[in-house]
């Protein structure tokens, strides 16, 4: 079985082909994402409007480079049609489930809208392109599942219990974790994708300590632990999962403001940067780990852009190896941290599996729906 995927829920236009074969193992035959980040970056931040545009502009070209990759001549020979149905930008997503749906009545294909965020989490069990992996290993033994999926519209943590049982323990109040990295980014100035960034500053100061222009007396008084400032970490001692970070982004507002008129953005930015995402990490591990312990998970999911970030994913993972030994921990492949095609199809193929003798999937059944929850 071939399953083409189609993401467009926010700034990637991205197409992807996946083989499932009769043993259930399922191969990523072709993964292309059209990226627009440096098309936003000059905004801080994803404009809509403009969004649309390049999808329409790109899709079509799209999706002849994800054939050819694949090694396919047509969409005659896929067998499924797997498309974002929401959340994610109205405008956005209207362009790509318009696509999916002139696709699936013109070739007579079966389509099945799949939710943004239930994409992310199968992204945990996509293999690298043209190697193969068994499907066959999600099984009830991994189940019931903890599924922390953070991005830059979404932080939620979210028990699974199977496929397509799902139940939401808790999710972001105001910002989410990837949009406060965002924000923090713009107060150093230090541009558009955020989080890649913030940790870019933060390792320069992992390794080097107190800025050596600075003078060391002057820099530990700001900052009561030494040289690193003292951020809050947002309801990391609340009783319920639920996160909130507009209370650390205006804490590194007045932090920012003050330094700056003692030392040079440039100077301050990477001992700033170290403590706020340190700062997140540290309430998205508590809260991970207390859901997990107190629901009795047998695995834990990391998911989403931020899971790129590489002390959320050593500190989770090492956490969870030292409090809860017998939990199976898994990160999605670099590759696949991002919105992308691959994990929108295999999300797909699992949707259509569990009810396909049931359920309707013309080109008609698929409808935009911008505010889906999980």
């Amino acid at each position: 079985m071939k399953i083409l995927g189609i993401e467009t829920s926010c700034d990637e236009t991205s197409m992807a082909v996946l083989e499932v074969d009769e043993k259930k193992k399922v191969k990523v035959l072709a993964n292309v994402i059209s990226s627009q980040v440096k098309i936003h970056a000059k905004y801080g931040g994803v404009y809509p409007a403009l969004a649309a545009r390049e999808h329409a502009k790109n899709i079509d070209k799209v999706l002849k480079l994800t054939l050819k990759e694949a090694g396919l001549k047509s969409v005659e020979e896929i067998d499924l049609i797997a498309v974002t149905k929401g959340p994610g930008l109205a405008v956005a997503l209207i362009v790509g489930i318009t696509f999916a749906k002139t696709l699936a009545w013109k070739y007579k294909k079966s389509i099945v809208g799949v939710n943004h965020l239930e994409g992310h989490i199968y992204s945990n069990w996509l293999p690298l392109q043209d190697s193969n992996s068994g499907l066959l290993t999600l099984d009830s033994r991994l189940f019931p599942a903890l599924c922390l999926i953070v991005s830059g519209g979404h932080t939620e943590l979210v028990l699974m219990k199977g496929h397509g049982k799902y139940k939401i323990l808790g999710e972001t109040q105001d910002d989410a974790a990837g949009e406060a990295f965002d924000k923090i980014a713009r107060m150093l100035e230090l541009g558009y994708p955020g989080g890649p960034l913030i940790s870019q500053e933060a390792e320069k100061f992992g390794k080097s300590g107190i800025p050596p222009t600075l003078d060391p007396r002057l820099f530990a008084r700001e900052f009561s632990s030494g040289c690193i400032p003292d951020l809050p970490r947002p309801m990391i001692n609340s009783k319920n999962f639920d996160f909130s970070f507009s209370g650390l982004k205006t804490a590194v507002l007045y932090l920012v403001r003050k330094l700056v008129q003692q030392y040079p953005i440039a100077e301050i930015r990477p001992a700033v940067a170290y403590e706020a995402q340190q700062a997140i990490v540290d309430v998205l591990v508590s809260k991970t780990l207390r859901a997990a312990k107190d629901y009795q998970v047998k695995s834990v999911l990391l998911s989403g852009g931020v899971s790129a970030n590489q002390l959320l994913r050593e500190t989770l993972e090492k956490k969870i190896s030292e409090e809860l030994k017998e939990v199976n921990f898994f990160k999605p492949l670099m590759a696949y941290t991002t919105d992308n095609a691959a994990m929108i199809a295999l999300a797909g193929y699992f949707n259509y599996a569990k009810s396909k003798e049931k359920t309707d999937f013309s080109w008609k059944s698929v409808a935009v729906d911008a505010n889906l929850r999980i």
